[in-house]
């Protein structure tokens, strides 16, 4: 079984335990070189579907970028598949499970230097207690987002200003006390802070998961 991280700075595994975040987006392994360059994708012959007329192979939702000197970047795989379950990655310690550890001479537990007691980098996918299952993937430009999905991201409605004056529907995310006036302005933030400054603007391709809380 896989696991997937979420950020815990701005809340996001949170977001995603109290159904609030069904959406993530992750940024594309090759982006378009050129305009040059063509978007292309799998060829799949009668081995590549079961019986069913499902795609069951790995390229599946892949896609790449090809100019007309056939120079190929190579193929953009989803990480994870529809249907899929997928562990929410999370620090031993916030969890409660912890893998056996050898215990000293005091029967207090060794823990290696890149434990994951603290850090969810490091735990394993079938100690965690919670899971999703991917429901759909698309393929779309960042900043092709739209207010619905921008929700679905985990960004939340809320109102600022004053009786004296009025009040107004602002959005916002977690961790963030700056109002934004559009759901998106707040995701262009959020984008931001996740994936590093200037994500948002620089606009890669990515693939987008939707998914469901399973426990």
């Amino acid at each position: 079984m896989k696991k997937i991280m979420f950020n815990d700075e701005c809340g996001l595994t949170q977001a995603v335990l109290d159904g609030r975040k069904t959406m993530t987006r992750r940024v594309c392994k090759y982006d378009r070189p050129n305009e040059t360059y063509d978007i292309v994708f799998p060829v799949f012959e009668p081995n590549d579907y079961d019986n069913d007329g499902n795609i069951v192979s790995p390229l599946n939702y892949a896609f790449g970028w090809r100019n007309d000197k056939g120079d190929f970047t190579g193929w953009n795989i989803p990480k994870y598949k529809v249907g899929e379950v997928v562990a929410i990655a999370q620090s031993y310690g916030d969890c409660g499970n912890m893998p056996d550890y050898e215990l000293d001479e005091d029967g207090y537990p060794i823990m290696p230097k890149r434990s994951g007691f603290f850090n969810k980098m490091f735990v394993r996918a079938d100690l965690m207690p919670h899971h999703i299952r991917i429901t759909n993937i698309k393929i779309e430009r960042l900043q092709n987002i739209s207010d619905e999905d921008c929700l679905k991201e985990g960004i939340y409605k809320g109102q600022c200003g004053s009786v004296d004056t009025h009040f107004m529907d602002v959005y916002y995310y977690k961790g963030d006390i700056q109002p934004y006036c559009t759901p998106r302005g707040a995701f262009a933030e959020l984008i931001d802070k996740v994936s590093g400054k200037g994500t948002w603007e620089s606009n890669p391709y990515v693939f987008a998961y939707e998914f469901e809380l399973v426990d």
